[in-house]
This record gives C-alpha cells, sequence and structure tokens, in this order.
C-alpha cells in the first residue's frame, strides 16, 4: 500500500490589534458628544449606533469613564435647560384671571408644555442607555453612582422640577382638579400626563415618589378645607335625601379622579376626608332633619333615599350605630303611638259606660254606645295587633331592601319592637284575641299557605312577649270557647298555630293546649258509645251532647259553678253521670253550664222559634213553663230559684230581654238589668226567622275586675313556678351561689316571662324556711337539703 505524506498546517492568527497608540479621548469624546447632541435632537437615524457604541466602550475601557459619565450628565443638564426655556417657561400662566375655564385652560397648556418636556427627555435618554449600556454595566456599579437612565430623572428633578416650575404643576393639577369639581369639563390627559411624571420621579434621599412628597399632601389640605366649606354649604342648601345624593356623587367623583389621572394610593386619604368632613360630623343632623330626615324617608317608603343613607353611614364607625339608635327611637316611638291610640280610646269607652250606669234612664247615642263597648274593644285590639304587623311588615321591607339585610340593625329593631310591645299592658290579651278572630272567621277561603303566613305573622309578634305565661292563659281561654262551641274553621290551622307555639315556647308550654284537643276526641267518641247505650235503654226526654274535660288542662274559671237544673235537664245530666262513671272508676264529673248551650223550641201566639241559647238562658226559660200567662218574676226569684251566679244571670237576662230578640219583657224596660226589676215571657214575640240564636251579653275583652282576678292568678303560677325551678336547679347542682342561682333560674324562666330578682330572693327565702335550702356560713350561697 502506498503512503501519502500529509502536511500539518497551523492557523494563521492576526495579532491583537494596538489602539494604544492610535485611541485618542478627546477625539472620541469630541465624536461622542456631537453625537449625543445629536441624539438629543432627535437625529439618530442619521447615527451609526455600532459606532456610538464603541466609543462609550473605548472610554471605559481605557478607563475614561469619569469623563464619559459626567460628560453626558452634563450634556443632558444643558439639554433640560435649553427644552424648559423653550417649552415650560413660555407657556407660564402669564396672570390669574377670575373666569374659572381661562385659569383652567391656561394651566392645561402648561402641564401639556411640562409632560411634552418629559417626553423629549426621557426619548432621549433611552436612546442614550441603549449607547452606554457598557458604562452602566461597568463604570456605575463600580462607582456605586446612579446608572445613565436614573442619573436623568434624577437631573429632570433638578433642572426641570425647580422653583418656581414646580410650583406652577402643583398649582396647574390643583386648578385642574377644582375645575371639575365645580361642574366643569376638563382635559384629564393634560393632568394625567403629569401625575405620570410625578409618578416616577423618586426622591434620591427618601425615595418618596416626587407626587407622594409633594403633590399628594397639598392636593389633600386643599381638599379637606373644600369638602369642609361644602359640608356647610349642602346641609343650609339640602335636604336629607339630596344632602345624601350630593355627597355619594362627590364620593364616586373622587375616585373616578383617582383611579383616572391622580393615583390609586391617594383614593383612600381623599376618602377619608369626605367621610370625616361630610358624613361623620353630619350623622345626627341628616337623620333629624326636618321634613326630610329618617322618619321621612320611612313614612313615605323611599327605599332608594334609606339605602344611600345606609351605604354612606356604614363608611363611618359611628354610622351605624347612629342609624341603630335612631331607628330604635323611631320604632318605639310609632309603637307608643299605636300603644296611646288604643289605651285612649279604650279609655273612652271606659267613661261612655260609667255615664251610662250613672243615668240608667238615658236615651240615644251614648246608650247605643255603651252596649257596643264589648266589641267596640274587640275591634280595638284587632287594631292594635294589625297596625303592630302591618309596621313591621314595613320596617321588614327597609330592612331588606334598605338596609341590605344588616343584622345588627335587625337586632336594634327587634329590640325596638319587643320593647313598645311589652310597655302595653294588655299585649298578651289583644294577640291572643287576634288569633281567635282568625283561627274563628278571618281564615275563611284562605289557602294553606295564606294561613300559615297569617300565623307566621302573628307568631312574630308573639316572639316579642316577654310574659308569655299571661298569653297562655289567655289562649287556653280562647282556644276553649272556639272548641266548645265549635267556631274554629279549620283543625288544619289550629294545630299549626299550636306547632308553632310548641317550636316557639317548648312541649311543656302547649302541653295543656295539646290534651284540650285530645279530650275533645275521647268526648266525641264517648257521646258515640252514649248514644249507642241509649239504644239499649230508655232514652231521657231531652237528648244531651257532653264534653268531659279534663280540669287541669281546661280554663275553668267558673269550676263548680251552682245552678238548680230542672227536672228534665237533672233526669238527663244523671243518666250520662252512670254511664260515664260505670265505664271510669274513680272520676268525678262537675257540670259546667256556664259553658254550655241549648237548642229549645219556644210557641209564642204568631209561631213557633227554634232558639239556640246559653244553658243559664234555658234554665231561666224553663221557669216561664210552668208559669201562667202574664205572670211576673221578680229578679230575685229568678236568682234563687236558679242559683245563677249574679254576674251570669244578669248577662243572660240581658239577652234574654234587652238585646236584640226580646223572649222576655222587662219592667221597667231599659238596656241594663237591675236587682228590682221584673220580667215576664213575651207571648207576643215574633220574627221573621225560624231558627233564631241569642248571644249572651258579653264582653269579649276583660273587664277591670277580670283583668285583676287574671293577674292574681298569673303571679300565683309564677311563684310556684320560680319555686320549683329553684329547687330543680339546687337539687341538680346542691350548691350555687345566690347570683349565679339567680342568674339560673333566670335563664330558665324567660321563656315564659322574665322573673323579678327580687321576687326569685324571696321564693328562696321561703324554700329556706320550709328547709328545701339552707344558707351557707358566707351568706352568700345556698346548699340544697334533700
Amino acid at each position: 500500500m502506498a503512503a501519502v505524506p500529509r502536511a500539518r498546517m497551523k492557523p494563521k492568527i492576526k495579532p491583537a490589534k494596538k489602539h494604544g497608540p492610535e485611541f485618542s479621548i478627546d477625539e472620541t469624546w469630541t465624536k461622542l458628544s456631537r453625537n449625543i447632541v445629536e441624539i438629543q435632537n432627535h437625529n439618530a437615524a442619521n447615527l451609526s449606533y455600532e459606532e456610538n457604541h464603541r466609543f462609550a466602550y473605548n472610554m471605559v475601557l481605557y478607563k475614561h469613564g469619569e469623563t464619559l459619565y459626567q460628560g453626558t450628565k452634563k450634556l443632558i443638564a444643558e439639554n433640560l435647560d435649553k427644552l424648559a426655556t423653550e417649552y415650560i417657561i413660555p407657556a407660564f400662566p402669564a396672570h390669574v384671571d377670575d373666569d374659572p375655564l381661562e385659569n383652567a385652560q391656561a394651566g392645561e397648556l402648561f402641564l401639556k408644555a411640562v409632560r411634552k418636556v418629559w417626553d423629549d427627555h426621557t426619548s432621549s435618554l433611552s436612546k442614550l442607555r441603549d449607547v452606554l449600556k457598557y458604562m452602566d454595566r461597568v463604570y456605575t456599579k463600580s462607582k456605586q453612582v446612579p446608572e445613565i437612565w436614573d442619573a436623568g430623572l434624577l437631573l429632570f428633578i433638578e433642572h426641570i422640577l425647580r422653583s418656581p416650575i414646580q410650583e406652577h404643576i402643583i398649582s396647574a393639577i390643583l386648578t385642574q382638579i377644582q375645575t371639575e369639581r365645580d361642574g366643569y369639563v376638563i382635559n384629564r390627559s393634560a393632568v394625567k400626563g403629569c401625575v405620570d411624571v410625578l409618578l416616577q420621579l423618586f426622591d434620591e434621599r427618601t425615595d418618596i415618589s416626587v407626587y407622594k412628597r409633594d403633590l399628594e399632601p397639598t392636593l389633600l389640605r386643599e381638599s379637606e378645607a373644600f369638602y369642609q366649606k361644602e359640608g356647610e354649604h349642602l346641609l343650609e342648601s339640602c335636604d336629607a335625601p339630596e344632602y345624601l345624593r350630593r355627597v355619594e356623587s362627590r364620593l364616586d367623583q373622587e375616585e373616578s379622579r383617582a383611579h383616572h389621572f391622580l393615583s390609586s394610593q391617594t383614593s383612600q386619604p381623599l376618602r377619608r376626608i369626605l367621610e370625616d368632613k361630610l358624613i361623620n360630623p353630619h350623622l345626627s343632623t341628616i337623620i333629624s332633619m326636618p321634613n326630610s330626615g329618617l322618619d321621612v324617608m320611612i313614612d313615605l317608603d323611599k327605599v332608594d333615599d334609606l339605602a344611600r343613607l345606609y351605604r354612606l353611614f356604614s363608611m363611618v364607625p359611628a354610622g351605624i350605630l347612629a342609624l341603630r339608635k335612631a331607628l330604635r327611637e323611631t320604632v318605639i316611638r310609632r309603637g307608643r303611638d299605636i300603644n296611646s291610640a288604643s289605651l285612649s280610646l279604650e279609655g273612652d269607652e271606659g267613661q261612655e259606660e260609667e255615664v251610662v250606669e250613672k243615668n240608667s234612664k238615658a236615651k240615644g247615642k251614648g246608650k247605643a254606645r255603651a252596649a257596643n263597648a264589648g266589641s267596640q274593644v274587640l275591634s280595638l285590639a284587632l287594631k292594635w295587633v294589625q297596625d303592630v304587623l302591618d309596621m313591621k311588615d314595613k320596617f321588614d321591607k327597609i330592612w331588606s331592601g334598605a338596609f341590605n339585610s344588616d343584622r345588627d340593625i335587625e337586632s336594634s329593631v327587634n329590640e325596638a319592637f319587643e320593647t313598645f310591645i311589652n310597655m302595653h299592658e294588655k299585649a298578651p290579651e289583644f294577640i291572643s284575641l287576634f288569633i281567635d278572630e282568625n283561627l274563628k272567621k278571618g281564615l275563611k277561603g284562605k289557602t294553606d299557605a295564606e294561613v300559615d303566613a297569617v300565623l307566621d305573622r302573628t307568631i312574630t309578634i308573639f316572639r316579642f312577649l316577654a310574659d308569655k305565661d299571661v298569653f297562655e292563659r289567655y289562649y287556653k281561654a280562647h282556644l276553649s270557647k272556639r272548641l266548645l262551641y265549635g267556631r274554629s274553621v279549620s283543625d288544619d290551622a289550629e294545630r299549626g298555630m299550636l306547632a308553632k307555639l310548641k317550636v316557639e315556647c317548648g312541649y311543656q308550654f302547649t302541653q295543656k293546649l295539646e290534651g284540650m284537643f285530645h279530650d275533645m276526641k275521647i268526648s266525641t267518641d264517648t257521646m258515640q258509645a252514649y248514644r249507642n247505650h241509649l239504644e239499649t235503654t230508655t232514652a231521657p226526654e231531652v237528648e244531651i251532647a257532653v264534653t268531659v274535660m279534663t280540669s287541669t288542662f281546661w280554663p275553668m274559671s267558673h269550676s263548680g259553678s251552682p245552678c238548680n237544673f230542672p227536672a228534665e235537664l237533672l233526669k238527663t245530666a244523671k243518666s250520662f253521670e252512670q254511664f260515664y262513671l260505670s265505664r271510669h272508676s274513680g272520676r268525678r264529673l262537675t257540670w259546667q253550664p256556664s259553658l254550655g248551650n241549648a237548642d229549645v223550641r219556644v210557641s209564642f201566639n204568631s209561631r213557633k222559634h227554634d232558639l239556640n241559647v246559653s244553658t243559664y238562658a234555658l234554665v231561666i226559660l224553663l221557669l216561664f213553663e210552668d208559669a201562667a200567662d202574664g205572670t211576673s218574676l221578680s229578679y230575685q226569684d229568678i236568682k234563687s230559684a236558679t242559683a245563677i251566679p249574679e254576674m251570669d244571670l244578669q248577662r243572660n237576662l240581658q239577652s234574654l230581654a234587652c238585646a236584640k230578640y226580646k223572649i222576655l219583657k222587662k219592667h221597667p224596660a231599659g238596656r241594663d238589668v237591675n236587682p228590682d226589676d221584673a220580667f215576664t215571657f213575651n207571648a207576643d214575640f215574633s220574627a221573621p226567622l225560624q231558627k233564631i240564636k241569642i248571644s249572651t251579653v258579653a264582653a269579649r275583652v276583660e273587664n277591670s275586675d277580670e283583668r285583676k282576678e287574671t293577674k292574681d292568678r298569673v303571679e300565683e303560677e309564677r311563684r310556684h313556678q320560680t319555686e320549683a325551678c329553684i329547687v330543680r336547679i339546687m337539687k341538680n347542682r346542691k350548691h350555687m351561689t345566690h347570683n349565679d342561682l339567680v342568674n339560673e333560674v333566670t335563664r330558665q324562666l324567660s321563656s315564659r316571662f322574665q322573673p323579678n330578682p327580687l321576687s326569685i330572693k324571696k321564693r328562696i327565702e321561703g324554700l329556706i324556711e320550709r328547709e328545701y335550702l339552707e344558707r351557707c356560713e358566707d351568706r352568700k350561697s345556698y346548699n340544697y337539703l334533700a
């Protein structure tokens, strides 16, 4: 194989270019400085970037960075002075004119001139930064001096933002802002352009922007003074809704101003100034403005204005507190007006009755009003509840529509309702009457949803009651009459109401009420069994329907009321008693004639009528059955023969002799029954109806004596409940301090009533005397005695 020789060639390397003898600092700087001036004159397109970069590179490389750095700064400063002379100084406002628009226009031109210089300066500076990159990377880092861009910004501050230019800039910006606040249109872009300049320039010593250092403090001082005067002016010239609209508009304007041409960092300080000058010092003044304040807004349902008031008041810490206080006061004041209206009208009716009693021979309208006092007071009670419900609906709509469903405001409003409702001593009775009226006839024709809505609204008011045990007593009495007389329009509605009361107050509250329903069901089954029994034996002449009531469940206000039954009724009563007691051993039946009614056929001269009367009225009528025609029975004769309690006797005689259907004649004639009156059977009575209901004259609302009796019974029950609660707690705890025991008793009883600490203390003393408890040696605590 042949071998081919291969020569190895070494690459030819050029020797390093020797700059030393060829580099001239003066020549290089002369060329570069001339080019820098050309760049500042906007002729960079005619220059070589590479050449200029090489000039700067060589100067730094050969240790002439100081000359380059300082020379460039000097050229920049000279250019800035030239720009200021050409553009800014000629644009100074020549004079201050009274015309705000002319001042604004002059300021706008000045701000545009400043921005023009800034744009010219930064444009040149940006190109210089590219040319001097090597200097920034090497020289400025080693010497710890600002890079050329930062140095250029500092030079702008020194040569442009100097007096008087800076004062004119700030004055021009503030003039533009004030012009816009006065309602004129300004060129926002001119202001924004100058503000952006101030935001980009920073103080070398504090590192705070010129905007933050110089413009913002002045702006805030001017704004504070302006809005101080603005608040005083608006209060004098505007009503409350207009004041709120102006303030909200000012807030929106300042927010827009900060967003569009100021700085977002100024937004919060400006907002605080508006809050401190327009809202916070005038809270009570706005709320109580005559003919336009909070009360008037509520009266006129100005939801938008109320919503605006809430939005503005919620901006300051004291705002919601002031609103809550004002709402509480207005609710209580309105509630007191409702209370006063019901109490004053009721007082007028009471006076009317008294006048009629003193002058029994009085005729005319006064007497008629007295006779209708019961129904009028009932209407008054229903109106009171309806007014409270309407007011609650009104404030609920305002709360949700204007106050953003604020829970703190809801709490204040509810406290106010609770306050004025419990100021009305008859509130428990009135609420029970309202429910009674609705469950008897007010719910006819309504859907289940509508019925539930009515009951829910009523429970809302019931929830505010402190004396729920008093309500229970009235509700039990009204429920008993609805059940016994078959007046409820809906059994489902009755049980629905019971379920709502159970949710609010617990099982014990409704236990007796549920027992009444249970008795009615058992009585229905018992009567069916009794009728079946009568089919196998001799039935009495009088047909009877009996409701057997457990005495502990029902309100037996006339427990064991005496009444001498005629023989026919006695025979029937005995028949049922024998049947019932044969089925239940160890029980005792007590007849309650005050709660019963009867259907009786009565023969008059013209025709026979079927009368529906109370059991007492039936007993009275049967006295006249055996009497000769025209026989007169005195009041005292009837009283001794029937043994009916005097109050019931008067009411039933008044129903039979003084009401619309006069089955008896009273001598002397009149609307009131007196002990010296006499009565005869009215054989000449006639009416177009075959069946006639003779209602007992009785007030639906308690009179003063009945109310006192109810109050005494409630107080007695409370004493027993308080003692039982104390014993129950102490049996569980064994030892408690006095304050802890009082607090726990109050907590447990608050669902029924608000116990008085002094009353609790008396009950504790009584239990100590009866040796249920003992007082410890420290005299501040108790032990339970088993």
